[in-house]
Order: C-alpha cells, then sequence, then structure tokens
C-alpha cells in the first residue's frame, strides 16, 4: 500500500454497513481518530453502531448524538467519542466538548470538515455515499500505521 492508498467498499444494505463497522474495530487503538464524511442519510450513524456494538460486550443503543455533538462509550478498548459536527458552529467550539481529552481514547466523527485544523493529519477517513439501493464507502488512510491495518483488515477480500 502506498500513501495515495484509497480502499472502496459496496455496501448493498444496512447490515453490510454495520458488518464494514465491526471489521474496522478489530485494528483500532487509543488514540485513533476516523473522520467520518457523508450526507444525511449517507449510513454514518450505522457504521459507528456496528464499531461500538463489535466493541462492547453488550449491545449499546448507538443514536447520532447531532444535539448533543458528542456522545462517550467505555468500552473494554477505553473511552471511545462519537462526536456529530453539524450544528458546530466554530472550531474553537471543540474545546468545550472534550476534543483535547480523545487522545487517549477512540473518536469517531461524522461531519469532520467542521472541525477545520483541528482535525488530525494522522487518522482514517471513511466517505459513505449513497449508491443505487446500497452505499458506497471510500476509505482513506492518512499514516503507514493506518494503511497496514487496512491491509491487513481487508487482505481476505
Amino acid at each position: 500500500m502506498s500513501s495515495s492508498t484509497e480502499i472502496a467498499v459496496y455496501l448493498p444494505d444496512e447490515a453490510a454497513t454495520l458488518a464494514l463497522g465491526a471489521k474496522l474495530a478489530s485494528v483500532l487503538k487509543a488514540g485513533d481518530m476516523l473522520a467520518l464524511f457523508g450526507d444525511l442519510g449517507a449510513g454514518k450513524t450505522t457504521f459507528v453502531r456496528g464499531l461500538v456494538n463489535a466493541l462492547s460486550p453488550q449491545p449499546q443503543d448507538v443514536v447520532s448524538p447531532t444535539f448533543t455533538f458528542v456522545q462517550m462509550y467505555e468500552l473494554p478498548v477505553g473511552l471511545l467519542w462519537h462526536f456529530d459536527l453539524y450544528r458546530l458552529e466554530t472550531p474553537e467550539a471543540l474545546v468545550e466538548l472534550g476534543w483535547d481529552e480523545t487522545v487517549d481514547g477512540i473518536a469517531l466523527v461524522e461531519w469532520p470538515e467542521r472541525a477545520g485544523n483541528a482535525l488530525p493529519k494522522v487518522r482514517l477517513d471513511l466517505t459513505l455515499s449513497i449508491e443505487g439501493p446500497g452505499r458506497a464507502a471510500k476509505l482513506v488512510p492518512h499514516s503507514e500505521d493506518w494503511e497496514q491495518r487496512l491491509e491487513h483488515v481487508f487482505s481476505g477480500n
């Protein structure tokens, strides 16, 4: 894999979107950030639901934190932060949401473009888009470590 690596996956239904979340959950570690791009209804929260429930010993009720901006989950791998920045007015407001506290946990960020320069350079970008009856997922790693982890996850496909 090279720095221009991009992985495209077709997700024919909701179960496939949940499964992609579970698949990526297997390689997450403290300090990771996943930037989740996509229009309303593209499947970002469904992806997060699959990921969180793959990491949790008990089923979790995962909903988009559109109005609360952030939802935290205490999981065996550590604290997971699920941000929805759709209504964020300025990147400076991230401090109030605990943005800087995520360095020891895992952060999943919907509408990451609203974070401006606060979005770390080392991360995994996941773009979801509606494609026919399903969804298209595009994964772009922004570090050699992420490239290696994606290679591990998708080597059997």
